[in-house]
């Protein structure tokens, strides 16, 4: 072993620096641990022995490698995680797929069910509420439902007895929601569930999942209230 390797082999040591560190090695033209260290032995041998490298030039010339050294087992992790959460957003997207979800909105249809399902939310309590439904394309009324007084907070409401050439033809049915807080009726806009018809994760300066939401379009899986 050459005096030069001796010598690395001596700094490795006193360093606790792993001289079969698994750090990724760059380019052909940046240097790695093995050439700093053996430019370092290098320059320390042929050193000018009357202006011999100050201690203060020595440390910071090691504590300079070190900080480079750390930055880039860093920006290591950071790409793990990054690649972890990809993963994770792309079995979200997939998860979501077959299910409903709650956004704001009066349009909707019959669950695999056969059902509708929605939800008020109630600044406060409500003198009466009262929920019409009608055929979104003709405005014929199909049922009207009056929930009473209220307390403030999220009310559910559902219409499970849809006659069958409804559910068959799988309309887009309208919801007009009707509330009294003691100054007249008013008009408040409810919370639907709707199918998601397909699930991504976006791409560019959006990698969040966003979903096609029946009748809503493309949305941020943030933007919806609940699953089911």
């Amino acid at each position: 072993m050459s005096s030069i390797d001796s010598a690395q082999s001596a700094l490795y040591e006193k360093l606790g620096i792993n001289q079969n560190s698994d750090i990724k090695k760059g380019a052909s033209d940046t240097l790695g641990q093995n050439d700093f260290l053996k430019l370092m032995t290098t320059q320390l041998q042929n050193q000018d022995p009357f202006a011999p490298m100050d201690n203060g030039d020595f440390i910071a010339q090691m504590a300079q490698f070190s900080t480079v050294t750390g930055i880039s087992e860093v920006n290591e992790s950071l790409e793990k995680l990054v690649n972890k959460s990809d993963q994770g957003r792309i079995a979200t997207a997939a998860n979501l797929l077959g299910h409903s979800v709650l956004v704001p909105g009066n349009i909707s249809r019959p669950d695999e069910k056969g059902e509708l399902h929605g939800v008020l939310d109630l600044p406060q309590a409500s003198s009466m509420a009262k929920i019409v439904i009608s055929d979104a394309d003709t405005g014929e009324e199909l049922n009207v439902m009056d929930l009473g007084a209220q307390a403030a907070g999220l009310v559910g409401f559902s219409w499970k007895d849809i006659p069958e050439e409804i559910q068959n033809s799988n309309s887009r049915i309208k919801i007009d929601a009707t509330i009294d807080f003691g100054e007249g009726q008013k008009q408040l806009n409810p919370s639907v569930f709707a199918r998601v018809l397909s699930a991504s994760v976006g791409s560019g300066n959006s990698e969040n999942v966003l979903i096609d939401v029946e009748d809503f379009g493309e949305m941020d899986v943030s933007t919806a209230i609940n699953f089911r």
